[in-house]
């Protein structure tokens, strides 16, 4: 039997995050460090009076950040695909949760650029970000996991994440700025509610 590996085609896109015509595969977007388009959801909920924020755990098995806990729900774009689309697939593709868009909150876009080198292979990414919340109060066990995406998950008390992260508590690839902007945008929200 033959395995087919899924080739991933993406936009490729200027500074701001505009599709300039031309699509690359994901791999060499990661080899060449093309810009392209990802989204994040922050999943939050409400629990004795403080905002939890879920962390996803990373496979080991994952090519980048074995291990180690990042965004809510994360995925680049599909050529094609918006952010919002992407967002919603992405959540109910990880997590198992079904979101519509009138739930997600826009946090802000941020561009990722940085330089790794896993296995052996250099990795090198540029992403423009799209950041939304989601209000979702779920307990770990009732969500639905992407085992090959996902070990697990972890709900966490927002102010002491956004402390671990910063003091290197516990083993990420979040960055502060963006965990920040969610807070950001969670504090004017809940002036709101």
């Amino acid at each position: 039997m033959i395995r087919r590996i899924k080739m991933e085609i993406l936009d490729v896109v200027d500074e701001r995050g505009d599709p300039t015509g031309e699509t690359v595969e994901r791999e060499k977007a990661h080899e060449e460090g093309i810009m392209h388009r990802t989204s994040h959801v922050w999943l939050l909920r409400k629990k004795q009076g403080k905002v939890q924020v879920l962390l996803q755990k990373r496979s080991e098995a994952k090519e980048s950040f074995p291990g180690c806990y990042d965004v809510s729900s994360a995925g680049h774009l599909p050529a094609g695909m918006g952010f919002i689309e992407s967002a919603i697939r992405e959540v109910q593709e990880e997590l198992g949760i079904s979101a519509s868009e009138d739930e997600l909150i826009f946090c802000g876009d941020r561009t990722i650029i940085w330089n790794e080198c896993f296995n052996g292979k250099p990795f090198r990414d540029r992403q423009y970000s799209r950041v939304f919340i989601l209000w979702r109060d779920i307990d770990e066990d009732k969500l639905i996991l992407q085992k090959e995406e996902i070990d697990s998950v972890l709900w966490m008390d927002l102010y002491e994440c956004i402390a671990a992260i910063e003091n290197r508590k516990i083993k990420h690839c979040v960055d502060p700025g963006e965990l920040k902007m969610v807070k950001a945008a969670c504090e004017g929200k809940s002036k709101l509610r």
